[in-house]
């Protein structure tokens, strides 16, 4: 392994009537050049950030289409037009089998252009002598044979282990455990076959050797491949149980000699005896993760083979006759991607959207189980008033005598406004949505509300804690680590019984900047004819429940 040791950092100190030399030079760029590509580093990993897909454009040939990606040790790699190249002439492709899979890499060159010659060093040599006078930072496309090890993959170790059962060209078994789990807790260890596309169908039979695990469903590992498949990889998963004693290591591998493993009608023999090491731990899992990557050292952040490279594509060779063809072409197989980070925020924020199931309409509004609404309306009330133990066990009981669940969001922008506009010290400004159908047609309906604060950040997703929903009121946080970040805004809704519609209305008490409230609502009826008589006992001390007087507050931060 290779640490690019980018620190300390020293740059030029200039001063009048300083002799510059190629030392002055070089360090000017060096230092400049340092400081970014450990930043690169660090804050964006390493890996394609667009482009450079793979295409067969004939059976022997692919082309590399523009891109740019940046390698383990910071640098960028850019590929400023397509560039098409025959598999067999490229550096690292051998002609002694061609019933394979080989991959496609990519990796940081640089090349020198416009020669000049030296005037310096003509003084001391007879022979005319050359100087590049520009370096082409570019790039180099190259073949690898073999898949590369788990370990060398970029943030492999970070939340799970990959342990190599077996290796050879035409076949590789992966073990994959998580690094951590719970005493007690019951998870899977991941089996992982890949496979050529000529070589014959695998069979795998072995004994579990487990410490401090235990195997639920026995301890015999089995895997057939489909008479009818076609696929060059294959996953199942293993059940394993950690044991509630404590904290500490356990162990799961193969038990030597009790490996069968066949590929078509040759056994093959040597499967390893390496075990993947998973950490029994109490507290959060995902805590643990992020502590164990804000707490490594710095050197351990920039360690990086010795010569890095991108895989961009596996490509399945198929044999035909004395020669080859390209059978099938595997985008990025180990997926070395460098997510934009405002296309990770759009992406997640279209991820929330659709798991908020905004309606269209009254027929596509989202059907949710009664047990759910019940929890919702009673969670406040239950908070305050359940022993921590009977909150982990009661059951949320079915709400009776209602319709279907009627659910909805809609977005009502905020304009800005000066703080000319403080009146008594806050600022006062109403703002209206468009009328909304809740889709029961005519008559009373209730509101069951909450109010929801999502942020969008890596940190806050992998602890967990990016989303939170407030039920009752928000203010009482104020204060405390669980303090709301939602603006000072007041509710209230005007219905229209008799059309079956209303309209959700929010007042802005504090200056804010321009950005979209979204308003959530639950809607419900009652069928058992009870009227408001009902509802009255239903809501009856619990501020999870409301009629049409208030609504759910959803704050969404749109960048500019």
């Amino acid at each position: 392994m290779k640490k690019s040791r980018y620190y300390p950092f020293e740059r030029n100190r200039y001063f009048y009537g300083k002799l510059l030399t190629v030392r002055d030079f070089e360090s000017e760029q060096k230092y400049f050049n340092d400081k970014r590509r450990m930043m690169n580093r660090l804050l964006f990993g390493s890996g394609v950030i667009t482009g450079m897909q793979v295409i067969a454009v004939d059976d022997k040939s692919v082309s590399v289409e523009m891109g740019a990606a940046i390698d383990a040790l910071g640098r960028e790699i850019v590929v400023p037009a397509p560039v098409t190249l025959k598999l067999s002439m490229m550096d690292g492709f051998t002609n002694n089998e061609y019933a394979k899979n080989v991959y496609l890499c990519i990796s940081y060159d640089e090349k020198g252009k416009e020669p000049v010659h030296s005037i310096a060093n003509s003084t001391v040599r007879s022979d005319e002598v050359s100087e590049y006078n520009r370096m082409l930072e570019s790039y180099r496309l190259f073949i690898r044979e073999e898949a590369p090890d788990p370990s060398e993959l970029p943030m492999s170790g970070l939340t799970e282990q990959t342990v190599v059962l077996y290796q050879n060209s035409q076949v590789r078994v992966l073990q994959i455990t998580p690094k951590y789990v719970n005493p007690g807790q019951t998870f899977h260890a991941m089996i992982r076959i890949e496979k050529t596309l000529q070589a014959g169908k695998v069979e795998l039979e072995y004994e579990l050797a487990t410490e401090r695990l235990a195997a639920p469903g026995g301890s015999t590992v089995r895997f057939a491949e489909p008479s009818d498949a076609q696929e060059t990889e294959y996953e199942f998963q293993i059940e394993l149980c950690a044991d509630a004693v404590g904290s500490g290591k356990a162990q799961i591998g193969v038990i030597p000699g009790s490996a069968v493993l066949r590929v078509g009608d040759k056994r093959i023999d040597g499967m390893s005896r390496e075990t993947g090491v998973v950490h029994i731990m109490h507290g959060s899992v995902e805590e643990q993760l992020m502590d164990d990557f804000l707490k490594q050292p710095l050197e351990v952040s920039l360690e990086s083979s010795s010569d890095p490279c991108i895989y961009l594509a596996k490509i399945g060779l198929l044999q035909m006759g004395p020669t080859y063809v390209i059978e099938r072409v595997e985008q990025v197989p180990f997926g070395e991607f460098v997510y934009n980070p405002s296309a990770a925020y759009r992406l997640t924020l279209a991820e929330a959207r659709r798991n908020r199931s905004v309606p269209a309409g009254p027929d596509s509004m989202p059907e949710l189980s009664p047990a759910l609404v019940r929890e919702a309306m009673r969670s406040a009330e239950r908070d305050k008033e359940t022993p921590e133990a009977a909150k982990k066990t009661e059951p949320a009981a079915p709400l009776s005598g209602t319709e279907e669940l009627r659910s909805g969001f809609v977005d009502i922008p905020i304009s800005p406004f000066a703080k000319s506009a403080l009146s008594f010290g806050k600022a006062v400004k109403s703002f209206v949505s468009q009328e909304i159908e809740h889709g029961y047609g005519p008559g009373d309906v209730y509101i069951v509300t909450n109010i929801e604060e999502r942020t969008y950040d890596a940190v806050s997703d992998m602890l967990n804690s990016g989303q939170r929903a407030y039920f009752g009121a928000a203010d009482v946080f104020t204060g405390s680590e669980f303090e709301a970040e939602l603006p000072d805004i007041q509710t209230g809704i005007v219905a229209y019984p008799q059309k079956g519609t209303f309209r959700i209305g929010i007042k802005l008490r504090q200056v804010a900047e321009a950005r979209t409230v979204r308003v959530r609502w639950w809607a419900y009826r009652s069928t058992t004819g009870e009227g408001e008589g009902a509802a009255e006992a239903e809501t009856k001390g619990n501020p999870g429940i409301v009629t049409l007087s208030e609504a759910a507050v959803s704050l969404e931060n749109k960048p500019e």
